[in-house]
């Protein structure tokens, strides 16, 4: 048995999100039969990612893993999945990893990017499915301004749907909007781990100072409230885009999962 790191693309317009749902086509259950294919198993072979995408949100720099227990040439194993998976989805790497690597626990970041459009003179149909719509005019120094509360160990609550047995703690590394060449406004946004729809409630946040609807200070308010404010809005999936998960040396891979295990299930106690 052979543990196996898959770097994997899609565009998530059509799926239900990344994990198995009875059902709905989901990246998860694609994968894992166009995997066990490729390999000549008659089961599904389980995929462990580092995150689990929503409906409608896509990834370039996704990252799972397999325990496979036949031999695998990874270029063959490749071409192999190109052929077996459909057009909206992609494994575009494949390594050999030791059984210390796990995509979701091991990880030390997740990096996102949110895409809005707010100028109807560089409106393109071609990235429909990439970008939101918005009709006023975004202001990215206030944006930034706002952001800079959100930056650091805090507790997430007031972005996230909380989960049982859980924590809503996350630490924040980066929050910082800029402008494309294309004119769209772009969030570039990274932190050790995510709440379930945190990034899209973060910009649902933020855009309302942005367009002039709420002041700055008004995003740390709603931070420190640490719990589900209704006046945030959990902006559409379309934009949002995961971008890279960083991972420690391998001489560190065992350690950082005893780590995130840990801080997963630590409620916050005193800190802000």
């Amino acid at each position: 048995m052979a543990r196996w790191r898959l770097d994997i693309a899609y565009d998530g317009t059509e799926f239900h999100g990344w994990a198995r749902q009875p059902g709905q086509r989901t990246v998860q259950e694609v994968c894992e039969v166009a995997l066990a294919v490729a390999v000549g198993s008659a089961e599904p072979i389980g995929l462990y990612c580092a995150g689990r995408t929503d409906a409608g949100v896509h990834a370039r720099g996704q990252v799972a893993h397999a325990d496979i227990d036949v031999v695998v040439d990874p270029e063959d194993l490749l071409r192999r999945m190109a052929g077996l998976l459909p057009d909206d989805v992609a494994v575009r790497g494949c390594t050999q990893v030791t059984s210390e690597f796990d995509a979701r626990f091991s990880a030390m970041y997740r990096r996102y990017s949110y895409v809005i459009v707010d100028d109807l003179a560089v409106i393109d149909p071609v990235r429909r499915h990439t970008v939101v719509w918005h009709p006023r005019r975004l202001d990215i120094d206030l944006m930034n301004g706002a952001a800079e509360a959100l930056v650091g160990e805090h507790d997430f609550a007031a972005f996230c749907k909380a989960r049982p047995h859980g924590t809503t703690v996350r630490t924040l590394h980066r929050c910082v909007w800029s402008r494309a060449r294309s004119g769209a406004a772009v969030l570039d946004i990274r932190a050790d781990a995510f709440c379930h729809s945190m990034v899209r409630a973060v910009v649902g946040a933020l855009v309302p100072v942005g367009d002039g609807r709420r002041p700055p200070e008004w995003v740390r308010q709603v931070l420190v409230g640490r719990s589900k404010d209704a006046r945030v809005i959990v902006m559409p999936a379309a934009g949002l885009t995961l971008e890279e998960v960083g991972y420690p040396p391998p001489q560190e891979w065992a350690a950082r999962q005893v780590v995130t295990r840990v801080v997963r299930h630590q409620p916050l106690g005193g800190r802000t």
